[in-house]
């Protein structure tokens, strides 16, 4: 009885579109100064969000007393936002740099070749 259902999973899992793990909706793969522009927006969304969570911080250990029990959960929530948000604005920065690179590198008229690009200053792949 249970072997149908497995097999309808697989042929299911099987027949899901396949995409690009790093694939933004709505943006071909190929323009990179629109994906550019897409990091640089969600970066800024980021740090917007980075601020906002900094202040909240702030306020919390400038008057911890006004928050009570609660308050330990406030500051230890608000502490992984920060960090969460410091990566995300990281990545973001990073991937609009890169494909800013790509792009000029089109316009160019360059070739690219996508693995010699150095993606990390700490790891250059050859």
């Amino acid at each position: 009885m249970k072997t149908p259902t497995i097999f309808a999973a697989i042929i299911f899992a099987l027949s899901l579109p396949v995409s690009s793990a790093f694939a933004v909706d709505g943006i071909d793969d190929n323009d990179h100064a629109a994906l550019a522009k897409h990091y640089e927006v969600l970066a800024k969304e980021a740090e917007v969000k980075l601020q906002e969570n900094k202040a909240v911080l702030e306020e919390y250990e400038n008057h911890s007393y006004y928050y009570g029990r609660q308050g330990q959960d406030l500051k230890s929530h608000t502490t992984a936002n920060i960090r969460e948000y410091e990566k995300q604005l990281a990545e973001s920065v990073s991937n609009a740099d890169l494909h800013h690179r790509i792009a000029m590198e089109q316009q160019n008229g360059n070739a690219i070749n996508k693995a010699r690009l150095n993606l990390d200053d700490s790891m250059t792949v050859q």
